[in-house]
């Protein structure tokens, strides 16, 4: 379409101007000066799949035109966007070779009229457009990289942050279901009663994990950028959480202060995660111990407080990846997260988040 308008306007130009371009010059316009204008600035219908072809017709067709000493006129517009084509849509290489043979065809005029000072502005026509296309393409090629990165970092983050859901959904539930199949197999042979229950705590505590992460991996697919992609946690499932814990032999003590806001989705997913990743560590690492969770509501920001009263280690040296998830989820908040060993023994985590 657009090709279509820009050779109608070079049409428009090439013949109303050729005419008064010869009489200012002196210079004959028969009718094959017309065919040889409409012939050029037809070839530009061509330009973007056939760009080398439009390059040779426009030459010929321009230098045929000066050898029969036709005016200096609109023909040459059109010659000069065959040139421009030719550097935005073709490699460097073979734009640059065709661009070079269009100078020296362009310049047999030259000879014709034994005039060397006219080499120079031929060979202007084919490298000031041949320049202004190079550039372009140039540019867009850059500008092709910049999404392209941008759309492999968004990939990254993306499969970071799934990572990262799927490792706090599964590793909270797994480590909830590898104690109480180890409480199950202790007591299958002395109080088979209490096993019963153990397994049965197993059953729910799975189940509710894949839905948990059926449901998470359902939105991740969904959902588009900017978007909360997990809110199928929040603080107001702490209470099952608790509860889970709970029955794994973990006591869990719960205290709030303040008066629950309606909190935005990332930042009560952010603070949920906090306090699962925290109970997981202390199921995981913190030996016979209870848990302190506190929350404390403020104007202005949320924080999340969780220690207990174990070994005073939360896994491997660096904090391994809960801890890691945990202070790149908050700092992506624009919150403060701290995570080390509490005073009078056992471990804390402390996370401080403000609200929008």
């Amino acid at each position: 379409m657009a090709d279509g308008l820009l050779t109608l306007v070079l049409l428009f130009i090439g013949i109303g101007g050729t005419a008064p371009a010869g009489e200012g010059q002196d210079r004959p316009v028969t009718g094959l000066t017309y065919v040889l204008v409409v012939i050029v600035a037809l070839s530009l219908l061509a330009r973007r799949r056939w760009p080398l072809v439009t390059l040779a017709v426009a030459t010929a067709g321009t230098s045929l035109y000066l050898v029969l000493e036709y005016p200096y006129g609109p023909i040459l517009l059109a010659f000069m966007v065959a040139s421009y084509s030719a550097a935005r849509h073709l490699p460097l290489k073979p734009a640059g070779v065709a661009a070079g043979v269009a100078v020296a065809v362009l310049s047999l005029h030259t000879a014709v009229d034994r005039d060397i000072a006219g080499l120079v502005p031929g060979a202007a026509w084919v490298v000031v457009p041949f320049a202004v296309g190079v550039t372009a393409r140039l540019s867009r090629e850059a500008a092709a990289r910049t999404r392209d990165d941008l759309a492999r970092q968004y990939a990254d983050e993306e499969r970071l942050r799934v990572a990262q859901e799927v490792h706090d959904v599964v590793g909270h539930g797994l480590s909830a279901i590898n104690m109480q199949a180890e409480i199950a197999l202790h007591l299958l042979g002395k109080r088979p009663e209490q096993a019963e229950a153990a397994l049965t705590a197993i059953s729910r505590t799975s189940r509710e994990a894949l839905d948990e992460l059926r449901v998470t991996l359902a939105l991740v697919r969904r959902t588009r950028e900017g978007e909360t992609r997990a809110a199928t946690a929040g603080l107001a499932r702490l209470d099952d959480l608790v509860a889970r814990m709970s029955e794994t032999g973990v006591p869990v003590k719960v205290e709030v202060s303040g008066e629950p806001p309606d909190l935005p989705a990332a930042v009560d997913l952010a603070a949920y995660r906090v306090v699962q990743e925290s109970l997981t560590n202390v199921l995981r690492h913190a030996g016979a111990a209870t848990a302190t969770v506190r929350l404390a509501y403020l104007p202005r920001e949320v924080s999340v407080e969780v220690v207990d009263t174990g070994r005073g280690a939360a896994g491997p040296p660096g904090g391994g990846h809960g801890l890691v998830g945990m202070r790149e989820r908050i700092a992506a908040l624009g919150g403060d997260f701290t995570a080390g060993p509490a005073e009078g023994g056992g471990f804390r985590v402390y996370a401080r988040v403000p609200l929008p």
